[in-house]
């Protein structure tokens, strides 16, 4: 009899434990979350998944990939997409042709890229005419490329050519057939490119300055902020706390970076944790001064139009957050 007990006990408890969970599931607000590169820049996305920081904090999120910051702030503008990831250039480039976007956050504030050159580019003169491959143009890619070429003393374009050729994969088949001598890449992708010789010709790391820039930005339009307001400061809340874990718990933040990149490089994972711990932002305020020099790139683009920082910057949220002591919190 007491057995009996004990198994219908433990049968109400795991009855009061799934309807507990359904309950939880449909309390939860459906949120869609396009991220355009599956490379470990883009590590906050997938931990605040795998941690379930999103679900902490009421979100059920679903990461949707797009290729390109370009594509993706175009599927929020249609509203196929609540937020997106997106660099300040996609952004700006957006919002001068008359797109209603804004910034709410950015957790990288600098672009961390390499320009990967074949074995017989030696110097700048031995670029010179020769073409580098990016995404498209005002991608992150397009704007690490233009950096780049500059930082060797180089005029984009005019002394080096910029073609699109398309994502990572794309990139890396017209370096193999020799389309491009050259391709933008974040840091660590290196190890990835056996067979391919190649050499890192130079580094936005090797700037005296840092190259200010909003890289990996949480972006969404001016009407879903105003009508979703908690939404997106839960959403920001999320993404602290993962931007946290990642900087606190390296095996498990490598595991979650191997999973997306689907690249098991023990060289990889350890350089790209290392460098994404550096790279993002305690408190992800957006870069004044690079969201400003994207906006005169994205101008010189569209003679006529108009645009200023605060028609795409608001990140009042992260504000409130900081001066709420959230943030504090977190790092304690």
């Amino acid at each position: 009899m007491a057995n009996r007990s004990r198994i219908r006990l433990a049968a109400v408890f795991a009855l009061s434990a799934m309807f507990a969970y359904r309950a939880d599931l449909s309390a939860q607000e459906k949120l869609k979350i396009a991220y355009s590169s599956a490379d470990a820049s883009n590590a906050v996305w997938f931990t605040a998944l795998d941690a379930g920081l999103y679900r902490k904090h009421g979100l059920d999120v679903e990461l949707i990939f797009i290729q390109s910051s370009t594509m993706s702030v175009s599927t929020v503008v249609s509203g196929d997409i609540d937020v997106a990831n997106a660099s300040g250039g996609a952004v700006a480039s957006a919002a001068a042709g008359g797109a209603n976007l804004v910034m709410t956050a950015c957790y990288i504030n600098t672009l961390p890229y390499e320009l990967i050159v074949q074995e017989s580019v030696k110097s700048a003169e031995d670029l010179r005419g020769k073409s580098v491959g990016i995404s498209r143009v005002g991608s992150a890619s397009d704007v690490a490329a233009r950096a780049l070429i500059k930082g060797l003393g180089l005029e984009p374009v005019k002394d080096v050519p910029i073609i699109q050729v398309g994502g990572p994969t794309e990139r890396a088949a017209a370096f193999r057939t020799g389309r491009i001598v050259g391709f933008p890449s974040p840091p660590g992708t290196i190890h990835l490119a056996k067979g391919m010789p190649h050499r890192i010709m130079i580094s936005t790391a090797d700037f005296k300055k840092r190259f200010d820039f909003p890289y990996i930005c949480s972006t969404t339009t001016k009407s879903y902020l105003a009508a979703k307001r908690d939404t997106v400061r839960r959403l920001t809340m999320a993404l602290i706390e993962a931007t946290h874990f990642l900087k606190t718990r390296k095996e498990e933040t490598k595991k979650i970076i191997a999973k997306y990149t689907r690249q098991n490089n023990p060289q990889y994972l350890e350089s790209s944790w290392a460098a994404n711990v550096k790279l993002h932002e305690r408190v992800p305020l957006v870069t004044r001064e690079g969201t400003e020099v994207q906006i005169k790139e994205a101008l010189a683009r569209k003679p006529g139009a108009t645009l200023r920082v605060e028609d795409i910057v608001d990140d009042s949220i992260v504000r409130e957050l900081e001066k709420s002591g959230f943030i504090d919190k977190v790092y304690k």
